[in-house]
């Protein structure tokens, strides 16, 4: 593989005159979607990114590739066979990063196995030839025979069901591959400070500046499109600064604990707790994830912290179902994330109630503005957001190549007992790199799997800038275990700054900034002894 040199990719910002078919401004899911759909279709495609790829809400899901059980049980047909089909498409397209996952839902009312039956058979019928098996119903012993842990009184028996699980900001890193080798220009920490428009009000590019150099740009586009998720608003106030909000960011937490706690293959599914809420329990490279909540935040942040009410609500539902009750002291990270659900039309308060769906929005000035959605359904919203944005920009109209598209990295049947399987295809080149020098072959950190050639591949061929851009989203350290990767910045800043170039201050500063941030992912401070 050759490196990806960030000095390389700005020098095609360099030319004034060029004018991009189409500038994304957002690298989460929606824009790095809406990146390959358009260079896939030969557009000239640009995307900025303000930090890193996934840094927001793509990083902080619930890590399912999913049609959306609840959405079925609210009615939302539509939704859920769009979520399903693309689900299907996920599997074939990532085959590295997306696995069939198992989920049981355990009875605790007598009429609880026919109705979910019933419902999960409509929801496996909706998938067509893109299924993932049929939900059938088990027995209590079945049920109490794969989750060990289960809380056994009451229980009338289970329902198994097939769903997606995957690595969220793994895919996102690899989105961001594919959008180059389709031929876009792709860059993080790429901050858009301004629209630019014509003498018709109309848009005609921005400007943005490299947050590494201080250089700002002044870039041409036909179209511009407006996918940074909860911040879609910012975007439009530069464009108009008395528009209304569109987005009503809703944060979703989540906290990690050990496999004990649930050390079966199968994923847990609570279908309705105390609030009417849905809760998970998913194994998660060898943890377990669960949540999550739903609650209206005011505010929107690159760093959202859990509340104490959402750990309470997650830790109380847990023991409920579980022989074995989550301490604070067992949780190894707690994450939040926030979702840009579209702003109700009549001010509904319920964030449970605000469409899932994604919406296109073209305004007066023709910005395109993208907002809603979910992870599963990532490449149907760059399909429709390209579509929109030829007609907006007057483009040349090819069809979609998305839907057949392999993935940057795909490889079927991969080995999940290998932690590396999260590279796919380039799997082989990772073990090459570390053979290059003995010391990339040492671990990290005893308690996780990672090798220091990752950080190496990750600065070289995944644009990781800084540890926590390594830490949280090319390995998944941040999120598996805090405390282990407060001990690991250290070492990924000095192999990092070998590479970058960078001085012992860079690095000091480094390690304080990911070590400060981390403590927010524990329920208690962490001191490391050095």
């Amino acid at each position: 593989m050759i490196a990806i040199e960030r000095n390389k990719l700005t020098q095609a910002l360099n030319d004034a005159g060029k004018v991009w078919d189409v500038i994304v401004i957002g690298g989460g899911a929606t824009g790095l979607g809406t990146a390959v759909d358009a260079a896939a279709r030969g557009y000239k495609t640009l995307l900025l990114e303000q930090a890193d790829f996934a840094k927001g809400t793509s990083s902080r899901s619930t890590k399912l590739v999913h049609g959306g059980v609840r959405y079925l049980a609210q009615g939302d047909i539509a939704l859920v066979r769009e979520a399903l089909f693309e689900r299907g498409l996920l599997l074939k397209n990532a085959a590295h990063l997306v696995k069939n996952e198992s989920f049981i839902i355990p009875n605790y009312e007598w009429w609880g196995g026919a109705f979910y039956s019933i419902g999960l058979t409509l929801y496996d019928l909706l998938a067509g030839k893109l299924g993932f098996g049929r939900a059938r119903h088990i027995s209590k012993q079945q049920v109490i025979g794969r989750l060990a842990t289960i809380q056994p009184k009451s229980l009338y028996g289970g329902v198994v069901y097939h769903d997606g699980q995957f690595d969220d900001a793994r895919l996102a890193v690899n989105l961001a591959q594919t959008a180059l080798e389709q031929g876009a220009t792709v860059l993080n920490y790429f901050k858009v400070n301004d629209l630019l428009k014509n003498n018709n009000g109309k848009i005609s590019g921005v400007t943005a500046t490299d947050t590494e150099t201080d250089k700002t740009y002044t870039i041409q586009g036909k179209t511009v499109i407006n996918a940074t998720g909860v911040f879609v608003d910012d975007i439009l106030t530069m464009d108009k600064p008395e528009s209304k909000p569109i987005v009503r960011p809703s944060q979703g937490v989540h906290i990690v604990l050990d496999r004990s706690f649930m050390p079966g293959e199968d994923a847990l599914m609570i279908p309705k707790t105390d609030d009417g809420r849905v809760l998970f329990a998913v194994p998660w490279h060898d943890k377990l994830v669960v949540g999550t909540t739903d609650t209206p935040i005011d505010e929107h942040s690159l760093e959202p912290v859990a509340l104490q009410e959402e750990i309470d609500f997650i830790m109380r539902t847990a023991a409920k179902y579980l022989t074995k009750a989550p301490t604070r002291k067992d949780v190894l990270s707690v994450f939040a994330g926030l979702r840009p659900l579209a702003a109700p039309e009549k001010g509904s308060s319920k964030t449970k109630e605000i469409s899932r769906s994604h919406k296109l929005i073209v305004s007066g000035s023709d910005l395109i503005t993208i907002t809603g959605g979910k992870w599963t359904t990532y490449r149907r919203m760059g399909e429709d957001t390209v579509n929109k944005a030829i007609k907006v920009g007057g483009l040349t109209p090819y069809l979609t190549q998305t839907k057949t598209l392999a993935i940057h990295g795909s490889k079927a049947n991969v080995d999940r007992n290998d932690h590396l399987y999260v590279y796919g295809s380039d799997q082989g080149d990772l073990i090459a790199l570390s053979k290059e020098n003995a010391a990339w072959q040492e671990k990290l950190h005893a308690r996780m799997p990672y090798i220091k050639a990752e950080v190496i591949w990750g600065v070289r061929f995944e644009m990781a800038r800084t540890v926590e851009d390594i830490l949280a989203r090319r390995v998944r350290a941040l999120f598996l275990d805090a405390r282990a990767a407060i001990d690991m910045a250290p070492a990924v800043a000095a192999l990092m700054a070998t590479e970058l170039n960078k001085d012992s201050s860079w690095r000091e500063d480094q390690v304080a900034a990911f070590t400060k941030m981390a403590q927010t992912y524990l329920l208690e401070p962490y001191h490391p002894i050095v």
